[in-house]
């Protein structure tokens, strides 16, 4: 498989390993009743701070977790001036650009740039996916090949599902050196290809409205398809006559799709159509009745389908009317609202880590109320305005906006809003333990495991922290003083397991002990000699 080369490669993809761990904190929680400091259990998420960390934050909770990813990261386009899906150009890139890749980074091309920060994202992106999970990726024509190109690598070129058109703008742009420009990219790749299932899309009424009865079939309303193919069919090549005794064979290049006996069935059952006059080529009935309860989707999106450019921005004036400052490039609801119906389930994890206006959200919000489901969005926004705009405008989704005759009604919902706190690990590599027990145990337990800490833990067992395969995990762990794994610890464990994995500050029990148990001690990575 072809690869992508560009400077800084090499400083960039295996740089998502050396990301640290962050805490996340909450600063509050909003639902009908309004923000409030006091955390009302949401599920929904809104994470300010630079996406990168914010990914591996979220790991020990979510990887393997996340149906749907849609991203609309910067596309590029070489207008530096500030707008959102054009910039790479930002200080906090420049600034992470010139840590990671050192005195190379300014030497980089804008691509280079570009490259070298989305791999890694896209990287810690794949991890969080879940196995029958997919990613979609808004991009414009500057980096589309390039997109593919390192999507390729990461997600495996078996993965790819295709690429999407959308119709952005309809009107043609006379000013145009060249053509006018109508579309964006819409790239998709599957996590697992051989466990991904899209949904189909729901019937329109349009569509519905296409079948009719000319002829009054008690079956109800039908169209036609064609009896011809171009593939060769065997038993494809045969005479028909009509009701009026005219012959047909099949075009040139051409077959019959069924063979002949299942034609004289069909026609025996009334399902085949010979014209008003009854000497038209045949075709084969299909009733709406018996047609499928959705629509298979397509790779090229209408903006009657999915929206348009335009749409989102009167969306976006209408939500944040009398406001001078708002986001300038959001994408339509409708567009996030119709690959969550190919791509996610009623109760899916949905995640955006270019979160900009927070369209993502409102389309999961908007969908929840329409069907009752239960959809859980997380956003991430680097950029200062993930309160003011990206979390203001789900405020105003969940609790309705506009006025008068120009009012929409409030979906419903919660979020917790949050920023990224300290490290986990000093630069020295012990914990660091201002963050507090809880997140040190999430942060262990998913390091054994892969798999988030269990929500309820035993009163009985208070350094047990969980069973995963067997294996029981105890964090044996005391802020202000030394532990010691020894038979008196021993004796509290009540978790009959296969084997144990003990975290202690020392240990007491010989090796022998330990290997005739089945224990794993492993020392807790702090400074003990300052206790």
């Amino acid at each position: 498989m072809p690869t992508l080369e560009w400077i800084g490669k090499d400083k960039v993809v295996n740089h998502h390993q050396e990301v640290p761990y962050r805490v996340l904190e909450r600063q509050y929680s909003y639902d009908e009743a309004g923000q409030h400091t006091e955390d009302n259990g949401s599920e929904n998420m809104i994470i300010h701070g630079d996406n990168l960390e914010a990914l591996k934050a979220l790991l020990p909770q979510y990887e393997g977790k996340v149906k749907c990813i849609y991203i609309d990261p910067p596309y590029n386009t070489g207008n530096e001036g500030w707008v959102y899906n054009d910039n790479v150009n930002d200080p906090k890139i420049k600034r992470w650009l010139g840590e990671v890749v050192g005195k190379e980074g300014e030497d980089l091309s804008r691509h280079d740039k570009w490259l070298c920060m989305m791999y890694p994202r896209l990287k810690l992106l794949q991890r969080l996916l879940a196995e029958d999970g997919a990613i979609f990726i808004s991009i414009g024509d500057d980096e589309n090949a390039s997109l593919k190109m390192i999507c390729n690598e990461i997600y495996g070129d078996n993965n790819f599902i295709d690429t999407i058109i959308w119709q952005k703008i309809y009107t043609v742009k006379n000013s145009a050196q060249y053509f006018s420009g109508m579309h964006d990219y819409i790239i998709v790749y599957s996590k697992n290809k051989s466990q991904f299932h899209r949904n189909l899309l729901p019937r329109t009424v349009d569509l519905d409205n296409s079948y009719t009865n000319p002829d009054n079939d008690p079956r109800g309303v039908w169209t036609t398809n064609a009896v011809q193919a171009r593939n060769y069919y065997a038993q494809g090549s045969y005479e028909i006559i009509s009701p009026s005794g005219k012959k047909f064979l099949p075009p040139s290049g051409t077959y019959w799709r069924v063979s002949q006996e299942t034609f004289l069935a069909l026609d025996a059952d009334k399902r085949i159509w010979w014209g008003k006059n009854g000497d038209s080529v045949p075709r084969i009935k299909k009733f709406l009745s018996e047609a499928k309860q959705g629509v298979v989707p397509t790779t090229l999106w209408s903006y009657k389908d999915a929206g348009q450019n335009a749409d989102a921005k009167q969306e976006i004036r209408r939500i944040f009317e009398h406001e001078s400052e708002i986001f300038t490039t959001p994408k339509p609801t409708r567009l996030i609202e119709r690959i969550l119906q190919i791509a996610a389930d009623p109760d899916s994890i949905i995640l955006d880590s270019f979160a900009g206006s927070g369209t993502t959200a409102h389309a999961v919000l908007n969908m929840n109320k329409t069907d009752g489901g239960n959809r859980k969005f997380i956003l991430v926004e680097m950029m200062d305005y993930a309160d003011s705009i990206t979390a203001e405008r789900v405020k105003r989704v969940i609790d309705g906006y506009g006025e008068d005759k120009k009012a929409v009604e409030g979906t419903g919902g919660n979020f917790s809003y949050y920023e990224l706190g300290p490290v986990l690990l000093l630069p020295d590599g012990n914990l660091n333990e201002e963050v507090g027990p809880q997140k040190i145990r999430e942060y262990v337990y998913y390091m054994e495991t892969k798999e988030p800490l269990p929500a309820e833990q035993p009163t009985d067992e208070p350094y047990f922290m969980g069973l995963c395969r067997n294996t029981a995990y105890y964090f044996y762990y005391e802020r202000e003083s030394v532990t010691t794994l020894d038979h008196a610890f021993l004796a509290t464990i009540q978790t009959k397991a296969e084997g144990y994995t003990i975290y202690a500050d020392l240990c007491a029990i010989s090796q022998e002990t330990l290997r005739r148990h089945n224990i794993t001690f492993k020392k807790i990575p702090r400074d003990i000699a300052r206790l």
